[in-house]
């Protein structure tokens, strides 16, 4: 079981990743409740922090989405002319295909590289 951020779709970023170090300072401590892990339907794994290069996500029943998060690594990419040094961020998706279409996984995956690749929209 993993923490969770209740209503993370009516939050902005900013409360989000304030309610993420709140919930991390009370798990350090040893005092989160069941009531904290209950309740979830989407996990993020994240191995990027342990040098994890790429893996397939095991979703927790009975959520039904987890994306997992590698490590951020730079890559040579080819434009058309040149090779130019990319930073590049794995992501692995992994579904209940009862609940989620393939077609709605891809569009979530790609709708994340484009947030990704421009952070701006991250803040809108």
């Amino acid at each position: 079981m993993v923490p969770v951020i209740f209503h993370a779709d009516k939050k902005g970023i900013i409360e989000i990743s304030q309610e993420i170090s709140d919930i991390a300072k009370k798990s350090r401590l040893g005092k989160l409740s069941a009531k904290d892990m209950q309740g979830g339907c989407f996990t993020i794994s994240n191995l990027g922090g342990i040098g994890g290069k790429e893996f397939t996500p095991i979703i927790n029943a009975p959520e039904v989405a987890i994306l997992g998060v590698s490590q951020a690594n730079v890559q040579a990419i080819w434009n058309g002319n040149i090779f130019i040094p990319r930073l590049m961020l794995p992501l692995s998706l992994s579904y209940d295909h009862r609940v989620i279409d393939g077609v709605e996984g891809a569009k979530f995956i790609n709708y994340l590289k484009n947030l990704v690749s421009d952070v701006r929209l991250l803040i809108l």
